[in-house]
């Protein structure tokens, strides 16, 4: 079984939230969706996630529709983020994306890394 077979869209979710913020962001910058990926930490040891705009597919993008909002993955940050939720968090002055992956075993003091 190859890892397209073994993709399940509904094991990423987007909140209303983060699919209302990316919407907006996707309007203002003409994008396709949004790419979600998973690169190897610089600082800390781990994970860190990435989130790009996507102007041109990937061949090998992983590619469905959350909340109305095109998502891309690579299979291999697949693998990472099954499971995930993405929500769009509001605390006073702050705002930021929040990853809820229960693949997640620690996250580093930072709280920009993670390891799996």
């Amino acid at each position: 079984m190859t890892q397209t077979e073994k993709f399940d869209p509904n094991s990423f979710n987007l909140t209303e939230a983060a699919a209302s913020h990316l919407g907006n962001s996707i309007s203002r910058t003409n994008a396709l969706g949004v790419r979600f990926s998973v690169e190897e930490a610089t600082g800390c040891s781990g994970y860190t996630y990435e989130l790009d705009y996507v102007s041109l597919e990937h061949q090998d993008d992983l590619l469905f529709e959350s909340m109305g909002i095109k998502v891309f993955i690579d299979p291999n940050s697949f693998n990472f983020l099954r499971g995930t939720t993405v929500d769009y968090v509001q605390e006073g002055v702050n705002e930021q994306i929040k990853f809820l992956n229960p693949n997640v075993k620690a996250v580093c003091g930072c709280g920009e890394s993670f390891d799996i």
